[in-house]
């Protein structure tokens, strides 16, 4: 029988990275089952019941908790002191010295050094405040968080348009201003290509598809996956176009977006066509072409060749009884490079569940469970609540991964795995133990740079050897999935 240990500490504080990091390390001490190291918060407390824990009678937010689940009562007594342990470390020094009391808001601190781009990376129900307080002091604002109301991004946008500023955002995973990439980023160089997407995986495909071509980048402005919605209407893609036309180092713009609006593609068409630099659209949807093939469009107008993208197939494309009757089962980080997965195989296969899903009626329930095609975009909102993104922790994925190569329905998994900067340091270290016993086949989408530090070939490679087929382009590692399946068992 498991033990657990749940303890409440007063007047002890640690930021949300601290205590991300902390909850990992406790979590893969021996024995531990689960683990959780977190203020008590509403939200942290909510996720600690979900985790089957009983939470503690917290009187304030301010305390915080270490609740641990694990095989014996040593072995949680043992984990228990390690989170102490951890948490009573001493941090790094901030090198600002007594006398010199950092900021407290960002107001603030634009007051003492002027203003600039300010990065919101808090828990949503704080962002606006915080994006709000940026904009007053005359300030660009990239939102990070996830999990803001669409009511306050209409908020922020008009605020912003009313401030000739711009919002990128909310939950803006990655950007590159003035050389310098931020969120989820790569090392890329320098070029003549502007990139404004409402999408964040959709933009680091793209950019390393581009890196892979030699082609760099003038800027790339992340605007919200939700910002060419008919409620957000393109507020800050057209603000972004604006900004970039009047950049003299983008020499063409290229738009990238999840599935649009259609009125709202229509209303940046007609913006675009009255700029100076020819704008170009990646636009997924039914029909529309894939990221990869309209990379390779702006490849083309550039005159810069596409190269063969990179890929490493596995023998009998990872599965020694050959093609397999059964359901196709994807499980993504990024939302758009899911997107883009379900355009693809449901132009085959029909039904895919999701809980992104293309149409209503293919949307999957809470439990993420379907015994047909399915595919599951574990950076979405709602799977992000109180956790860390996959792309830092993919242990929920790890999870459902487990679990599907476990079920004899499974025929293929298609995986993405995005490398770079603000990445997990080595995912392909906590994938390759479950590929060890996979009998389904495993394709990944490997998006990366050259330059990036995990190593892109060497990650590629490790994949490649632990069984996996390998692409670095999502488009081609779906069609190579697909090709996988029986025809005739495609269910």
């Amino acid at each position: 029988m498991s033990s657990e240990q749940v303890l409440l500490r007063q007047g002890l504080y640690a930021d949300s990275v601290t205590l991300l990091q902390v909850s990992r390390q406790v979590g893969q001490a021996d024995g531990v089952q689960a683990a959780l190291v977190g203020m008590a918060t509403e939200l942290n407390l909510d996720l600690l019941a979900g985790m089957g824990f009983q939470p503690p009678g917290a009187e304030s937010p301010n305390e915080l908790f270490i609740a641990v689940r694990a095989a014996d009562q040593q072995s949680a007594q043992a984990a228990a002191e390690l989170a102490e342990q951890l948490l009573s470390a001493p941090r790094r020094p901030t090198g600002t010295g007594a006398a010199e009391q950092p900021p407290r808001t960002i107001g603030s601190a634009a007051a003492s050094t002027g203003a600039g781009l300010a990065l919101i990376s808090v828990p949503g129900q704080h962002a606006f405040t915080e994006a709000m307080d940026a904009l007053d002091a005359g300030c660009d604002v990239l939102v990070f968080s996830d999990n803001v109301s669409v009511a306050d991004e209409i908020r922020l946008k008009d605020a912003a348009a009313e401030r000739g500023l711009l919002v990128m955002g909310p939950d803006c995973g990655t950007a590159v201003v003035g050389g310098l990439g931020l969120g989820f980023s790569h090392t890329l160089d320098r070029g003549p290509v502007g990139l404004v997407a409402a999408s964040g995986t959709g933009a680091q495909q793209v950019l390393c598809l581009l890196d892979a071509a030699g082609v760099g980048i003038s800027a790339a402005l992340g605007v919200g996956g939700r910002d060419l919605s008919e409620e957000v209407a393109g507020r800050s893609t057209l603000a972004a176009l604006r900004m970039l036309d009047a950049d003299p180092g983008t020499e063409l713009i290229l738009v990238v977006s999840k599935p649009p609006a259609a009125p709202v593609v229509e209303r940046v068409r007609q913006a675009a066509a009255s700029l100076a630099t020819p704008v170009r659209f990646a636009l997924l949807g039914p029909g529309q072409p894939d990221l990869t093939q309209a990379t390779e469009a702006v490849l083309t107008e550039l005159a810069a060749p596409a190269p063969a993208w990179p890929s490493w197939v596995a023998e009998a494309g990872g599965s020694a009884a050959g093609p397999r009757t059964g359901a196709l089962r994807g499980l993504f980080c990024g939302g758009t490079l899911c997107d883009e997965a379900m355009l693809i195989a449901s132009a085959e296969l029909g039904e895919v569940r999701s809980n992104i899903a293309l149409r209503p009626d293919w949307a999957l329930d809470a439990g993420l469970r379907w015994p047909g095609h399915l595919m599951i975009d574990f950076g979405d909102d709602a799977l992000t609540q109180g956790r860390a993104h996959p792309m830092i922790d993919p242990s929920l994925r790890n999870r459902h991964l487990a679990e599907l190569l476990a079920d004899p329905d499974t025929a293929v998994v298609l995986l993405d795995m995005l490398l770079g900067h603000g990445s997990h340091a080595d995912p392909v270290a906590e994938l390759l133990p479950m590929l060890a016993g996979a009998t389904a086949p495993v394709v990944v989408s490997l998006i990366g740079a050259r330059r990036d530090p995990q190593q892109l070939e060497a990650s590629a490679r490790r994949l490649h050897q632990a069984g996996a087929s390998v692409f670095t382009s999502n488009a081609a590692a779906t069609r190579h999935a697909l090709s996988l399946l029986t025809p005739g068992g495609r269910s």
